[in-house]
């Protein structure tokens, strides 16, 4: 009888992967103990997938964009103010081809704010996102790694190195902490708020994933006089995530994504800022495992039928991390002006793949905001500065798949008059994988024989297209048999036109009947 010996392999299909760009849009009325409005200086913001769906051909996405609005108000003096807005949205995306039992991995970016000042109360958000989807599907497959039972079985193996998927699960964890302002400043309002995520890591236990990251907070804030001051503070962030079977062999891909937000300021004379933020965090674990896939095999002795499918996987998974650094002197439209604040934007316009290299270009954007001698006049300035650099990635090459994150870890800008010295460091890091189609044999029975071939010896002729494989099964061969009988030193070279002797199989001729 035939013994068939499977093997299962946890896969994760890439079903498929799209980009949407999306507007929110809506209306906010200034708060009653504000001032009127007289025009923006600046708006900034963050975006929260507090929800997400995948429908028969469809994704949807529930969330909302938390807008702090820095504002010259409309008065004597026309100091600067802020005040914060939430806008929610849902959105229903047609992705064909998805199903509600995959698997949506997706990336959320804030490209663009607009404000427009409708009157001195209310104003107009337009909000432009970017959105980054990939869909997975995550399946057990048995495929057949090895047949007992025929002596005779002849088979075509590839060898691949694939990432099994090993598991997949995610948790919540809360960053907390008391920023402590100078305790001549008593806290009038925020004017705005800022965060990075840097130092990203995994460590792996008996079933567990610890991730564990840095939040970088940065706050802008107004005082009762007037004056307008920056608070900074690193809150670390860490979370246990459970992985039945997962090993420190294994690879681990950890997305952290912004939940909520709640910035409360503490009584005056306390002089602090209380500030939690929570962050989902979410890993697949992948296995780096050697298989032999059998790609096509046959009996020259019995007649064998399999069934044969196609599936996508993932292969040559890595991480890496680089770090870039960004030194240049701009110049400020005013030279007797404070830098309050600076907020800097990462757009990569062109990457270009080649054999283990991938290359960068695109602008750093700052934003900076800055206020006059007298602490009177508030204004923001854009500038871009453009950047290009490579990143050298093990087993790169233009069929590759690229998950980019590029964060700020250190800033610093220095004035000296209208110029300004700007270094920054960006952290980039960069899960790649490639995609390929692998076909697997899942299952194998033996039919009745009803092909009777009473000859030895067979005369052929190579056709185009033939290999000595495709020439021995047909004839219920072997490969080995027929460059031996045809003196053929590479079984891999024949021509079209050659005339081969096709012998029957000597193994099969030599060897003891089996009872099926």
């Amino acid at each position: 009888m035939i013994d068939a010996i499977k093997e299962s392999l946890c896969i994760n299909k890439a079903v498929g992967s799209k980009n949407f760009q999306i507007t929110i849009e809506g209306d906010s009325i200034i708060p009653d103990i504000k001032p009127d409005i007289l025009n923006s200086i600046s708006t900034s913001g963050n975006v929260c997938i507090y929800k997400k769906e995948i429908l028969e051909g469809k994704i949807r996405l529930d969330g909302n964009v938390d807008i702090y609005l820095m504002y010259l108000a409309d008065g004597e003096g026309q100091n600067t103010r802020a005040f914060n807005s939430n806008l929610d949205f849902t959105e229903i995306l047609d992705f064909p081809g998805v199903q509600g039992k995959m698997t949506l991995d997706e990336n959320v970016q804030i490209k663009n704010i607009e404000c427009k000042v409708l009157n001195g109360r209310k104003v107009n958000f337009k909000v432009m996102l970017e959105i980054e989807a990939k869909v997975f599907l995550n399946e057990n497959e048995q495929m057949v790694r090895e047949v007992n039972g025929i002596n005779d079985i002849q088979s075509q193996v590839t060898n691949l190195r694939m990432n099994t998927l090993v598991g997949q699960n995610g948790t919540k964890t809360s960053a907390k902490e008391t920023l402590i302002i100078d305790n001549t400043d008593n806290l009038l309002e925020i004017l705005n708020f800022d965060f990075n995520i840097i130092n990203k890591d995994t460590k792996i236990s008996y079933n567990k994933v610890l991730a564990k990251a840095d939040i970088v907070v940065n706050l802008l804030y107004l005082t009762d006089d007037g004056r307008i001051r920056k608070a900074e503070e690193t809150i670390p962030i860490m979370g246990f995530i459970d992985l039945v079977g997962v090993s420190e062999d294994d690879l681990c891909d950890v997305k952290y994504k912004l939940k909520n937000v709640i910035i409360k300021p503490n009584a005056i004379e306390d002089h602090s800022i209380n500030v939690e933020i929570e962050v989902e965090m979410f890993c697949r674990a992948f296995g780096n495992k050697e298989i032999s896939l059998i790609q096509d095999m046959y009996s020259p002795s019995r007649n064998l039928s399999f069934n044969q499918k196609q599936v996508s996987t993932m292969l040559d998974m890595r991480n890496t991390r680089t770090s870039v650094n960004i030194r240049e002197k701009v110049s400020l439209e005013e030279e007797n002006s404070r830098i309050c604040d600076v907020l800097v934007d990462i757009a990569v316009n062109e990457r270009n793949i080649s054999l283990g290299t991938v290359k960068y270009a695109g602008d750093l954007n700052l934003r900076f905001i800055v206020v006059n001698s007298e602490e009177t006049d508030t204004r923001s300035q854009d500038i871009s500065i453009p950047f290009a650099f490579s990143q050298e990635i093990e087993g790169l090459d233009k069929d590759s798949q690229l998950e980019v994150e590029i964060s700020p870890t250190f800033k610093e800008f220095t004035k000296d008059g209208n110029d300004v010295s700007v270094k920054v460091d960006l952290e980039v890091f960069t899960n790649s994988y490639k995609l390929e189609n692998i076909n697997i044999i899942d299952t194998i029975e033996e039919k009745e024989d009803d092909v009777v071939n009473p000859y030895s010896m067979i005369i052929y002729f190579v056709k185009p297209g033939d290999t000595l494989w495709k020439i021995a099964k047909k004839f219920r061969s072997t490969v080995d048999d027929i460059a031996r009988i045809n003196n053929i030193e590479d079984p891999n070279r024949i021509s079209v036109g050659m005339q081969l002797f096709i012998p029957k199989c000597s193994i099969c001729r030599n060897t003891v009947p089996i009872n099926a």
